[in-house]
């Protein structure tokens, strides 16, 4: 009897990461060390925002009704699938343009591949799903660039334009705004359960769900004279976004553990151990500006610094209009979103009370 040939392990790309999603970012605390030194240089008079307060994206002003909103966003595979590596990155670096109140208008394409490794195919299946976003969300992948790299890297540079009357930025919220979170956190968590293989599949499609939406309300919530600032929630955790808009804003942002929305299964998982590096990470760079409030459960501040990949937007609006801004997230799928936090008058820094 002719014995079948042995089959081939299937590949697993997060098994060429030494870390995956916004996970990979370097820690905050680092980055601020990093970046100390680097001097401001030239700052031309149509630049509306830079990296001063660790906003989402550059924003460059064209005229007086268009402004260009510039980003770029890449990472190592945080799942093993490659169609589906492909649709997470392009869906977290496209999120920066809706995140500054932009419409997206193109991307191009960030390719660096252990070529020797990886089959052609399975790299071309990690394009597809970049191109499969990008064409959900109304925009070619116009060019880009491609390098042989030891570990797998994909992403975008994605340019949008806005109105300059409606860019939102981290640092305008005001004192007496209420924070709503467009959708529920513990991505990182399900990431590392993911990693260890205790994710079932109906966690894992729960994990495709949220990081690959489109957090397409942006623009329409930049609309509203209610809204104030915006940020997107990735690799800082949702401790780390809301304390960059108190530092922005120089105010004090209050988030209320019991109103944060979680991916199911998540703060299980986390009882369980699945925390990242990063979530420790994070906390290292940012804990001493952080007041948590007695009570809280055990995982709350895992969950709360855990990297968020294509995490939803947060939101700092006057409380007149929170139904609005509500409504546009529930037109747009968003079923989740909901009221986290609020804004208060006083020194910047963040507390987490228990709600």
């Amino acid at each position: 009897m002719t014995q079948s040939p042995p089959q081939a392990e299937p590949i697993r790309l997060t098994a060429f990461s030494h870390g995956g999603g916004c996970g990979c970012k370097i820690a905050p605390g680092v980055l601020s060390e990093i970046l100390r030194n680097t001097g401001t240089g030239l700052i031309p008079p149509e630049l509306m925002v830079g990296i001063e307060t660790a906003d989402d994206a550059a924003v460059y002003r064209l005229n007086d009704e268009q402004a260009l909103v510039a980003t770029t966003d890449f990472f190592m595979p945080i799942v093993d699938d490659p169609y589906d590596f492909g649709c997470i990155a392009a869906t977290n670096a496209i999120s920066d343009v809706y995140a500054m109140g932009g419409r997206p208008i193109l991307a191009l394409a960030i390719v660096a591949m252990p070529v020797g490794k990886l089959p052609p195919e399975t790299i071309g299946r990690i394009l597809a799903g970049g191109q499969d976003v990008c064409r959900a969300a109304g925009i070619p992948i116009a060019g880009g660039h491609t390098i042989d790299s030891v570990e797998p890297i994909y992403g975008l540079v994605a340019l949008g334009l806005v109105h300059p009357d409606r860019v939102r930025r981290n640092a305008a919220a005001r004192a007496g705004d209420v924070l709503v979170l467009g959708k529920p956190i513990g991505v990182g968590v399900l990431s590392a359960a993911l990693k260890k293989g205790k994710l079932d599949a109906d966690g894992y499609a729960r994990m495709l769900d949220t990081t690959t939406r489109l957090n397409t309300p942006g623009p329409a919530l930049a609309a509203l004279d209610g809204v104030h600032a915006m940020t997107d929630v990735t690799g800082f955790g949702l401790a780390g976004h809301a304390l960059e808009i108190a530092r922005g804003s120089g105010l004090g942002v209050t988030i209320d553990w019991a109103k944060v929305p979680l991916i199911e299964g998540a703060e299980a998982l986390a009882a369980e151990g699945c925390i990242t590096g990063a979530s420790g990470r994070n906390w290292a760079s940012y804990g001493a500006e952080v007041v948590l409030s007695e009570g809280l459960p055990a995982v709350a501040r895992d969950l709360l610094t855990d990297p968020q990949t294509s995490g939803g937007l947060l939101v700092s609006c006057a409380p007149e209009a929170v139904e609005e801004v509500l409504g546009v997230f529930r037109a747009e799928g968003f079923a989740r979103a909901a009221v986290v936090g609020r804004v208060e008058a006083g020194a910047a820094g963040l507390a987490i009370s228990r709600g």
